[in-house]
């Protein structure tokens, strides 16, 4: 890795700052702290600082300030006596439900919670009351159908409000959910629902994307046939009026056939359970073996989801908050978690640009949306063909602009200002599927500077660390999270000991959470700038995923000898890049690069599919112990593209180096110098 030596000059002149900070979320929920605690905080880093050195009494005032149901009351705030990668657990004694939190009192209430639009879809609604009465009805064919507590339910469905009343439904059972989106293959979907081996599953007949309509039949039955847990499969209609086939699926039904099964005089009752009692199971895959199934708990993503939506964000009942996202990303459980807030929520299937390029922003001023979430990649869109949105619309009601996935770059920011609205609160957000959540993200009592993220989260303990494990400000170094906090997995689906979970986070830098990530605190203005990834996991426009995936597919091509799979920082995303070592007797054709990317397509999802399949001659890179050398290639690939861009192709060649430390234990590090011979790399 070639280390920034420091920061990025700071802007002298923020792009925007908050009209009256004291109305606030973040400014009453200090004034609350000061008074319930005698204490004189005036500041955010005053705010910050305290947040995360008093652990406990900061994630109790959450609790009360966000107006948190419980049951019983805990016994004991958090088992301090532990070590951070011991799992402490949080709210001991506490009894309370996730789905009780978001519809307590709304069964009655007219106000919007759900607009649900797409690709060749109306734009429809859900009251409160009618998601209540929803979610009513949905339990009770769940619990006829003999769901209970614990067990799994599996969503392999689109961004519509049945796959929310579902998972709502479900967690107020106490059982367990889990989704994908449905542009993912059978191999990817199984690698995922197989291990843990769902009850129930929900899913849709067809998706619209692109201007095109998919089958999602053929995909669906090949899934549930080898899904022997799941003893009813429940299938949401594209078409209301025109359903298909589904009769080749075994135990399937349609969704108003399966509510038809409900006891339609039953009132919704939600189970009372413990803080830690598992609400979702998300996916991440490592560089190595099948994706790792991540347990959230209801406690913690509600209180996390609570602090950052309505503290930090200021999001409430007047509030509605778009967010482009699949159900198999994490920004759909933090987008359903706004509901807990009152604001409402907006779902959308289907491409970003059809049926045209202003289509999100049609939304924007149609359904009144406040904020307004989105990539990176999809505002560099914007930049490349000149689609200025603000010439087309009024957007009158926007009052934040959200990006994630990737680092937003700092001419991104000068294009939201000029060509979007220049009167918005731009928050460049970081976290991850880790955590459910944010480390770094948005605050509306803050300045927004170019090119950085606003702020390190309140109760989240973030610290950059350079190689030797040393707290640095105002140079590249590691994302860390030195103590503990809510929503911090409760264990991995499976992981018998924890194994896996502490070599997620905890191997790299003893007892403290090693997220991945390259980042800078600026010490002026104490905003944060990301690097991106530090490890070997993919993350292409987010959707991040495992090397094993790729290299599954690819062990079943005979003519293959070897592959490697590494990211590559480019611009403002990153690209996959898959390298092949042809077997003895065959050579590399654009004809085998085609067929392997059409597999992958088929069996994992288009996101899978590398940018560039490029030959090797010299062999794959391993280490002297047998293992893949993912991290360093990634490295030095993303060094030569960076520096090809900055100053030329010839000083890119001239001055990147390998990792030095990570060249040591190879046990072939001849094999390093042929990606010097690949131009493509360098554009």
């Amino acid at each position: 890795m070639t280390q920034l030596l420091s920061a990025p000059e700071p802007e002298q002149r923020p792009l925007w700052t908050p009209k009256d900070a004291t109305a606030t979320g973040t400014f009453k929920f200090k004034q609350f702290v000061n008074s319930k605690r005698g204490l004189s905080l005036e500041t955010y880093d005053e705010l910050y600082a305290w947040s995360v050195t008093d652990i406990e009494s900061f994630w109790t005032d959450v609790w009360e300030f966000t107006g948190t149901v419980c049951s019983e009351k805990c016994t004991q705030v958090l088992e301090s006596e532990k070590t951070m990668d011991q799992i402490p657990r949080w709210f001991i004694g506490s009894k309370l439900n996730y789905a009780e939190n978001v519809l307590q009192g709304m069964a009655g209430s007219p106000r919007v919670a759900i607009y649900s639009a797409g690709e060749g879809r109306t734009i429809s609604s859900l009251t409160f009351s009618q998601l209540y009465d929803k979610v009513r009805l949905c339990a009770s064919a769940m619990r006829r159908a003999g769901l209970v507590s614990g067990d799994r339910v599996a969503g392999y469905i689109p961004n519509v409000a049945e796959a929310v009343i579902a998972f709502l439904a479900t967690a107020s059972i106490g059982a367990i959910w889990s989704s994908t989106s449905t542009d993912f293959g059978t191999t990817a979907v199984l690698d995922r629902f197989a291990q843990i081996t769902p009850k129930l599953l929900f899913s849709a007949d067809a998706t619209c994307y692109n201007g095109k309509l998919h089958s999602h039949v053929e995909k669906l039955s090949a899934v549930a046939r080898e899904l022997p847990s799941v003893s009813r499969v429940i299938v949401v209609p594209y078409d209301d009026k025109q359903h298909a086939d589904i009769t080749q699926i075994a135990n399937a039904c349609y969704w108003d056939e399966f509510l038809v099964s409900a006891d339609s005089s039953t009132d919704l009752s939600f189970a009372q359970l413990a803080f830690d009692h598992p609400l979702v199971i998300l996916f991440s895959s490592g560089t190595t073996g099948k994706p790792k199934c991540l347990v959230h708990s209801a406690g913690g993503l509600l209180l996390q989801h609570r602090k950052e939506h309505h503290i930090s964000q200021d999001l409430g009942a007047e509030d509605v908050l778009f967010y482009y996202t699949t159900t198999g990303w994490m920004m759909w459980n933090w987008l359903v978690g706004a509901l807990s807030v009152g604001s409402a929520i907006v779902l959308y299937e289907g491409s970003p640009f059809k049926p045209a390029t202003s289509t999100m922003w049609d939304l924007v001023d149609s359904l009144g949306i406040t904020a307004f979430g989105t990539s990176a990649k999809y505002i560099q869109t914007l930049e490349d063909i000149d689609y200025r949105p603000k010439e087309h619309h009024s957007l009158a009601t926007l009052k934040a602009v959200y990006s994630t996935a990737s680092p937003l770059k700092p001419n991104s920011f000068d294009f939201v200002y000029e060509h979007i609205k220049a009167d918005v609160c731009l928050s460049s957000v970081t976290g991850g599927t880790d955590i459910c959540s944010l480390f770094c993200g948005a605050n509306t009592s803050l300045p927004v500077y170019r090119g950085e993220v606003q702020a390190r989260g309140l109760g989240m303990a973030v610290e950059c660390w350079d190689g030797e494990g040393n707290p640095v400000l105002g140079q590249s170094g590691d994302l860390v999270c030195v103590r503990p906090f809510p929503c911090m997995p409760v264990y991995f689906w499976g992981d018998e000991g924890g194994k896996r979970y502490h070599a997620a986070y905890f191997d790299h830098y003893p007892h403290v959470w090693y997220h991945g990530d390259f980042m800078i605190i600026d010490e002026a203005t104490g905003g944060v700038h990301m690097l991106g990834r530090s490890d070997g996991t993919l993350n292409p426009a987010g959707v991040r995923f495992g090397s094993a995936e790729l290299y599954n597919i690819v062990d079943t091509y005979p003519e293959i000898a070897d592959s490697l799979v590494v990211g590559q920082q480019h611009g403002v995303d990153e690209r996959v890049l898959m390298f092949l070592q042809m077997a003895e007797g065959h050579q590399f054709t654009a004809d085998i690069a085609k067929r392997i990317n059409l597999h992958i397509r088929s069996h994992l999802s288009p996101r899978h599919v590398p940018a560039l399949t490029l030959p090797v001659a010299g062999g794959i890179p391993y280490t002297i112990n047998g293992k893949k050398v993912e991290i360093a290639v990634k490295k030095l690939v993303s060094d030569l593209y960076r520096v090809a861009q900055e100053s030329g192709p010839d000083a890119a060649l001239a001055t990147v180096k390998a990792d030095e430390k990570a060249t040591s234990t190879l046990a072939n590090p001849e094999s390093l110098i042929q990606f010097y011979a690949m131009p493509e790399l360098l554009r």
